[in-house]
């Protein structure tokens, strides 16, 4: 602008003209601005708002011994058949751990976190007594982006070779990654890409993952009033559901209900389950 009323010199017309484009200018660049940082706020929104892009779900054996880590692999397979049966995409990522990508695929499993109890009589127990065993389940929510920071300095990284199925597909590369967060003692494994630097990042996002739970887990607590009200905590140590076999009952302690024909539901049939949770979910929100 300073060379158009330089070219206008000591016309006062071509002046004036030049001071009002000037002032036109400015005003369209404020506007342009604006725009954009509403475009960009927006942007922020929706990645805060944004449905996770696949759920990583993480099992493990509690007590009972060998029953109970038959028991968390039987869990396994339960949630990969019904992801399969909606026809989301799954993915073993290491023995126990299992990715669930698909629309709905979050909302619809979000409440599985906590203890899952059975109650029944062992293939290897002659005296037919009753064993109780019980299995953990941790949904962890994988989002586009993160604003967790996870300084590298603070992690351990260590590698081994994937295995497979009878000796069979064994890689004979160690792209396993395992990554310890040693401040907070989580630690992740990812064996299921082909190259140490892809399971590298999906062992990070699923930590990232973690340590956002965590964090919510913290704030949840400053409000615990309001969390008892709620249908799950989202914490992994809380007893949520009992699979009776000798009954052929399931109960989810929650919601103080129970459905039959359990080999239906162990085959995938979760649908009446995950219903009446979101169903108790949103009556409550």
């Amino acid at each position: 602008m300073g060379e158009a009323r330089t070219v206008a010199g000591s016309d006062d017309e071509l002046a004036a003209m030049a001071a009002d484009d000037e002032v036109r200018l400015k005003e369209r660049q404020a506007a342009i601005l604006a725009e954009i940082a509403q475009i960009m706020a927006k942007e922020n929104d929706q990645e805060e708002t944004a449905a996770p892009i696949s759920v990583v779900m993480e099992l493990r054996a509690g007590a009972g011994g060998d029953e109970a880590s038959i028991f968390a692999h039987e869990l396994k397979e339960m949630y990969q058949k019904y992801a399969e049966g909606k026809g989301w995409k799954t993915r073993v990522i290491d023995d126990l751990t299992l990715e669930v990508a698909g629309d709905g695929a979050y909302d619809a499993l979000r409440y599985e976190t906590g203890v899952h109890r059975v109650q029944r009589v062992p293939l290897t127990e002659k005296s037919g007594r009753i064993h109780t065993s019980t299995a953990s389940v941790a949904v962890l929510p994988i989002r586009a982006k993160s604003k967790m920071v996870i300084n590298p300095s603070d992690l351990d990284m260590e590698f081994s070779r994937s295995g497979g199925a009878g000796g069979q597909n064994v890689n004979k590369v160690e792209t396993a990654v395992r990554l310890i967060h040693r401040p907070t003692g989580i630690d992740v494994r990812s064996s299921s890409e082909r190259s140490q630097l892809a399971n590298r990042e999906k062992a990070l996002q699923i930590l990232t993952a973690k340590l956002e739970q965590l964090h919510e887990e913290e704030q949840a607590r400053k409000h615990a009033a309001e969390r008892k009200e709620q249908i799950g905590t989202a914490d992994r140590s809380e007893k949520i559901r009992t699979y009776n076999f000798l009954q052929d009952r399931i109960t989810d302690h929650r919601l103080k209900e129970s459905w039959h024909n359990l080999p239906k539901i162990m085959a995938g049939d979760l649908d009446a389950i995950v219903a009446a949770l979101g169903s108790a979910a949103q009556q409550q929100q």
